[in-house]
């Protein structure tokens, strides 16, 4: 178990504890915060605290974070593209239709099964169902993800993450002529409050998220685009582009239903940049799209669907 001791700022006051403390510990989820408040393991001034409990300044936290629990989901021999591997990071094009990490009733198949049977090592920072996972794309997204090895590889590309240092471009296809060559969505996105499953543009329990875009192609009735994320909130670039009117071809959460031959949304992580954790050396790496994707590209330029 690890033990730190902090001190609220000036600038603190008035913060919720659980979101004060995974301000501190990027790397950590609120929710867990939450449980390490719950179990005592966060106190203030050596007393236990609820989760809201306001911030004061001066307040003495001490946080004990347990040693991560014994990996218990199980390795499976399922191929990997691996883009980059070292003994700290390594680099993955995932595609589409396999789930990152396992859940609750969905234990095999994911590609975390598919790491722990190729490097077996993995940070153990987010617990026993997401080792080494520092970020997430959707099932059905396909593309370029970094998987950190070590916790300390892990702390750092969290950080890295945060800090918004690295470099996440992705290609997608939108319904619509997209009027401008370029543009910016600075809308932030929380929890849907009419349907739970989903995210939307709200400033209730919201989180800010940036999206920048860039049109690579036009046709009659849909636009190809390139999309680089400021930010990294849940299904970021799905929402924040129906928010403008422009939803993603394929997406059945947020689009229109069976509009191009494509199982998903039309969305792939194509560039990943990073510097490595323990070098400190700028990485950066390309996947072109999956067939599927590019499928869609030709049918469009051929006048199909366009």
């Amino acid at each position: 178990m690890s033990l730190m001791r902090l001190k609220a700022e000036s600038g603190d006051a008035g913060k919720r504890l659980d979101r004060w403390v995974t301000e501190q510990f990027p790397e950590e989820s609120r929710n867990r915060i939450q449980q390490l408040i719950k179990d005592h393991h966060i106190t203030v001034n050596d007393e236990a605290e609820k989760v809201n409990y306001r911030m004061k300044e001066g307040d003495q936290i001490t946080v004990r974070i347990p040693d991560p629990e014994p990996l218990q989901v199980t390795p499976e021999n399922i191929s990997l593209d691996i883009f980059y591997e070292d003994d700290q990071v390594i680099v993955v094009n995932k595609p589409r239709g396999m789930v990152v990490h396992p859940a609750p009733g969905h234990m095999s198949g994911t590609l975390v099964n598919a790491l722990l049977f190729h490097c077996r090592d993995l940070s153990g920072i987010n617990g026993m169902l997401r080792p080494g996972i520092v970020h997430r794309i959707d099932k059905d997204t396909s593309g370029l993800l970094m998987v950190a090895k070590t916790d300390r590889a892990h702390r750092s590309l969290a950080q890295q993450l945060k800090n918004k240092t690295t470099s996440r471009v992705y290609l997608a296809i939108v319904h619509g002529s997209v009027a401008t060559d370029t543009g910016t969505v600075d809308a932030p996105i929380g929890r849907d409050d009419k349907d739970r499953k989903k995210m939307a543009v709200t400033n209730h329990n919201s989180k800010s998220a940036v999206t920048h875009f860039r049109v690579l192609e036009r046709f009659s009735r849909y636009t190809y685009l390139s999309c680089r994320l400021e930010t990294g909130r849940t299904h970021q670039i799905r929402v924040h582009m129906a928010y403008i009117g422009y939803p993603l071809a394929g997406d059945p959460k947020y689009g229109f239903h069976k509009t191009l031959p494509i199982k998903g949304q039309a969305l792939h992580a194509a560039e990943l940049g990073f510097r490595h954790p323990v070098t400190g050396k700028w990485m950066h790496f390309t996947a072109a799209p999956p067939e599927d994707f590019s499928r869609l590209l030709r049918l469009l330029r051929s006048g199909q669907f366009s």
